[in-house]
């Protein structure tokens, strides 16, 4: 698996986030776990404790939890792409062809804000659904867990991705994408599965463990952060069904891992003193909400919805 294509090249990470990921690179200071004897003893934290450091393996992107050879291997998970002339593949075309009526609407708009894997940016993805922001200062666990976790899922993609070396929809149909910054990378990154289908897949699973009675939206959102691919028309609605199959994998592989769990509690605990405290989402959620209910009605399942 290849730290040096798709998703891991196109996560552009901040000015201000840049140059913090160069003082960690040099003086290996970044933020990680509280030790979870003090968070079991504790309800709240005042000033939230520096955390262990972790290194990273490429600019923006933290090292995940789990070892490369104890990832989901998708190419042993899934079948393989839909080919040419097949139904699956007919279907694929016309959920493509149905998403690309969304160009230049609020639902494009979004599909473009989830095209951005870089923090502190991607860190709001799930805010609106769970009524309360997640920041490294006020949730620095629960912040590093969706970091890190964009390695363990996104590089479990990858034995198909490299195998397959699937065409993305835009290379075939010409039109324009939702990130035309990333185009030049996604041309050389195979489509399938969906890298960030599976981060963002993965996401609402980890949160919805973390936040479970908000379970239903928060799925619900992690659904629609994979349909964006296809709406950004950078991916097939197959490369998005098999992303969620392979996040769900690399999520379920997580659950051996003692600092994953770890984090988990820890985040629990974060997000009750967030909420605790009244904070709130950041983002527009009304503008959000707006943008997830529109889709085209006449699109094919399961692209209607």
């Amino acid at each position: 698996m290849s730290t040096e294509l798709g998703i891991f090249r196109i996560i552009r990470v901040k000015k201000d986030d840049s140059m913090k990921s160069k003082r960690i690179t040099t003086a290996k200071s970044i933020l990680g776990l509280v030790g979870i004897t003090l968070l079991a003893g504790c309800s709240s934290l005042d000033a939230p404790k520096k955390l262990e450091p972790v290194p990273e393996i490429r600019p923006g992107i933290l090292q995940g939890y789990l070892p490369v050879k104890a990832l989901p291997d998708s190419l042993a998970l899934i079948p393989s792409p839909p080919t040419d002339g097949s139904t699956a593949f007919a279907l694929d075309k016309d959920v493509s062809s149905q998403s690309l009526a969304l160009q230049g609407t609020s639902r494009w708009d979004l599909a473009a804000q989830d095209a951005d894997l870089s923090f502190p940016a991607a860190a709001g993805t799930f805010s609106c659904v769970l009524n309360a922001p997640i920041s490294e200062e006020e949730t620095p666990n629960l912040y590093r867990l969706l970091r890190r976790t964009v390695a363990d899922a996104g590089l479990s993609s990858y034995s198909a991705k490299n195998h397959y070396n699937r065409t993305r929809p835009f290379v075939l149909n010409n039109k324009p994408i939702c990130s035309p910054a990333d185009e030049e990378a996604l041309r050389s990154d195979g489509s399938y599965p969906s890298g960030h289908t599976a981060i963002g897949w993965a996401w609402a699973l980890i949160l919805s463990e973390i936040s479970p009675e908000q379970t239903d939206a928060i799925l619900a959102r992690g659904w629609a952060f994979g349909q964006s691919r296809t709406i950004c028309n950078v991916h097939w609605q197959s490369d998005v069904l098999m992303g969620r199959t392979t996040g769900a994998g690399a999520v379920a592989m997580l659950h051996s891992n003692a600092e994953f769990i770890a984090a988990i509690d820890a985040s629990k605990i974060e997000l009750k003193a967030v909420r605790d405290k009244g904070l709130k989402p950041v983002r527009d959620c009304k503008a959000e909400a707006d943008a997830l209910l529109e889709y085209p009605s006449s699109a094919p399942w399961p692209a209607n919805k």
